[in-house]
């Protein structure tokens, strides 16, 4: 079963990475996962387990952060976004304010007047333990525990052994900016989680339900479908629906990253998380709370920095190594010189401690992931949702881009541009027929033929509806038996029909195996799909595919407009799924194959793909399920701009890593040769991982 929990006042992604491998060792847990955004901890664990699980994570979280306090989700409800929404707590301030003043006191006592050492000494502890004092406490209280080699260790023992060693402004100094970088840091993490917690605004507080005759305010959770809500202007339409009554513009910014508000009439959609900006609107709920489209993005957004992207998962690793060899040398340079003679036991212990200040792994595992929240963040305002740091990373190397036509790269408006009846039928009957063949379907085809027809369907008198897939519909209509759909399904009844020129999508109707005639319907390409292809290719898409299900002349005609590379038509479901395999093993070995789809019947090829990506909103429940990339709006020029934000954070992380290793190297070098200071090693440490946030942070506000 999985279990949630929230880990309120948690700043530190260390400490977080700590959190998460400890309780994937306890027993009976399959997967554990710590969301520093959200601040929530989600575990897979046996129900024989569950009893004794929320006192181990207490244990475990206490041991790492003890100011942190774990509470119980409750279901349903939301991860907190961080204590108080403070980008850094105010009690951590004043240790700070009084810790360097006390330095400061101390370096003038020091270098101006002449005071006896201890003195000097004295002040410079006090400083110490200000600024450092729970750092000390935690060190021992680990070593205590057998946890060592940690970032509270480091500091504690090179600056101990520096005040060992007589330098007791390095070692006062080196704690006040490790203190400084821990609350910058916790700072940079903040700023981080608003940009990606920020999608929170569009949860709605209320909703005002018509209640005999009136409107009522109430909770959006116990609003059902079906009923009448008004949405005033100024507000934030809180559920899904269809407007009824009233017009105004409505601002979709928040969902789409779009700032032009859109007018909003009878009969149009609307989705919560939208704001009424002039007009009252009268609603009818289409979907529960749970199931709207804030509601969603939402969860998609916590959810998202759950799953780490390779790089990350490498530099946890690396760091769980790295830290222990680095003390292992420290030790090495600080015993075996001075024992074979080579110097006296203070200039090498002093190198020794160098190596202990340098080797904190802080800039490596704070910067890398606060990259990877800030492009999610990032592409989450521009009205791209990633569900995770792994796909924002897949997206940098797409190989093969492969489009679904109809929705995708069309608009799916599809309109009856000609009704073609057989010799002894006229037009009316022939559409007549065709849209009770088609009235319970919600194909856009289908839809199309409808609209056409004009007025209402009695489906009383409909029996045995079949969806042929692939093929059209059948349907038993006073007795006669009507189907609809392509050349495939007359070809496999054996029906004789005409063949028309005209480019565009035919549906053939027969009644009782007689053929009745055609009706041909067209589909208009989106005004931004040949700048997207355009845009695909210029970002390195080594082939671009279009898979469709309508007949080849059609499917060619809009490839060649678009500058598609390849194209497959006349395609079945099942068929789909077998031309992405057989493109996956075309792909190259770094190459990732991308799935572009407007969720109708494209969940099993979405689920398959490298990268699925489902557009148009969030119409299709499945299509977001299996999707790793959703597009807010109908453009599917929105994909390349993911892929930009992709490389920007790619590139940002790459950045961040050569910063860090290179600069620790270099200095460990210098360190180890006698020609690093403790100042030197401080900026090794805190400065460098103060240089990798700033640069990381260039994603946040990108």
């Amino acid at each position: 079963m999985i279990k949630e929990y929230i880990l309120d006042g948690l700043s530190c992604a260390n400490c977080a990475a700590k959190i998460e491998g400890e309780v994937k060792e306890l027993d009976g847990v399959s997967f554990a996962s710590v969301n520093l955004m959200t601040t929530l901890l989600q575990i897979d664990v046996s129900d024989l387990h569950v009893m004794d699980l929320l006192s181990s994570v207490i244990r475990i979280v206490k041991q790492h952060e003890p100011d942190v306090t774990v509470v119980e989700k409750e279901s349903g409800g939301q991860a907190k976004t961080g204590s108080n929404g403070e980008i850094i707590s105010k009690k951590k301030l004043l240790p700070l304010i009084a810790g360097t003043l006390v330095f400061a006191c101390g370096v003038v006592l020091e270098r101006f007047f002449r005071v006896d050492e201890y003195v000097v000494l004295a002040v410079f502890v006090a400083s110490y333990l200000l600024l450092g004092g729970k750092v000390i406490l935690r060190a021992f209280t680990n070593i205590a525990k057998g946890k060592v080699f940690d970032e509270h260790f480091l500091m504690a023992a090179a600056t101990i052994g520096a005040f060992a060693i007589g330098e007791y402004a390095e070692a006062a100094g080196v704690m006040l900016f490790y203190y400084v970088g821990e609350l910058l840091q916790e700072a940079a993490v903040g700023k981080s989680r608003r940009t990606i917690t920020s999608l929170l605004d569009m949860r709605p507080d209320y909703a005002n339900l018509l209640k005999d005759g009136d409107y009522v305010k109430i909770s959006p959770e116990i609003v059902n479908i079906g009923d009448a809500i008004l949405v005033k202007p100024g507000e934030r339409i809180p559920l899904d629906g269809v407007v009824v009554e009233g017009e105004s513009m409505v601002d979709l910014s928040a969902l789409t990253g779009e700032s032009t508000p859109v007018p909003m009439a009878a009969e149009d959609e609307v989705m919560s998380g939208s704001v009424n900006l002039s007009g009252a609107l009268t609603v009818e709920v289409t979907r529960t709370f749970g199931r709207s489209t804030a509601s969603r993005i939402i969860e998609l957004a916590q959810n998202a920095v759950s799953k780490k992207a390779p790089a990350e998962n490498y530099i946890t690793k690396f760091a769980k190594y790295y830290t222990p060899s680095v003390v292992a040398l420290a030790f090495l340079i600080a015993v075996i010189p001075p024992l074979a003679g080579a110097g006296e036991w203070s200039g090498w212990l002093n190198r020794g401690l160098i190596f202990l200040v340098i080797s904190c792994p802080c800039a490596l595992v704070i910067s890398i992931p606060l990259g990877f929240f800030g492009g999610i963040g990032s592409a989450s305002r521009k009205g791209i949702l990633v569900k995770g740091g792994n796909y924002l990373e897949a997206l940098n190397d797409p190989d093969i881009i492969v489009f679904d036509k109809t929705g995708t790269l069309t608009k799916g408006e599809f309109k009856v541009t000609e009704v073609k009846p057989s010799e002894g039928t006229d037009a009316r009957e022939l559409l007549e027929t065709a849209a009770y063949a088609e009235a319970f379907s919600n194909h856009p085809v289908a839809l199309s033929i409808l609209r056409e027809y004009g007025s209402p369907v009695d489906k009383r008198g409909l029996t045995g509806h079949t969806e042929l897939a692939g093929h059209g519909v059948s349907v038993v209509s006073s007795g006669q038996t009507i189907v609809a759909g392509n050349e495939a399904l007359m070809a496999e009844m054996e029906i004789a029909i005409d063949k028309p020129e005209g480019i565009g999508t035919k549906v053939y109707v027969a009644k009782d195996g007689q053929y009745i005639g055609y009706i041909m319907i067209s589909d208009e390409i989106k005004q931004d799909s040949k700048a997207a292809v355009r845009e695909l290719k210029k970002n390195g898409a080594g082939k671009i595919v279009m898979l469709t299900g309508d007949n080849a002349q059609i499917a060619e005609a809009v490839a060649r407009e678009l500058g598609i590379d390849e194209v497959h038509a006349e395609l079945l479901p099942h068929d789909k799924v077998e031309k992405v395999e057989e493109l996956k093993k075309q792909k190259r070995a770094d190459g990732k194959l991308v799935f572009i789809g407007d969720g109708i019947n494209d969940a099993p090829v979405l689920a398959m793909a490298d990268v699925g990506v489902a557009m148009g909103g969030l119409g299709s429940d499945a299509a977001i399920e299996a999707a790793d990339v959703v597009l807010m709006t109908d453009e599917p020029s929105k994909l390349s701009e993911a892929i930009k934000v992709a490389r920007f954070t790619k590139r940002v992380v790459r950045q961040n890593i050569a910063l860090s290793i290179g600069i620790k190297a270099a200095v460990l070098l210098l360190g180890a040769l006698g020609f690093a200071t403790m100042w030197e090693a401080v900026f090794a440490d805190v400065g460098v991982a103060m240089l990798a946030v700033i640069n990381a942070m260039r994603v946040v506000r990108r």
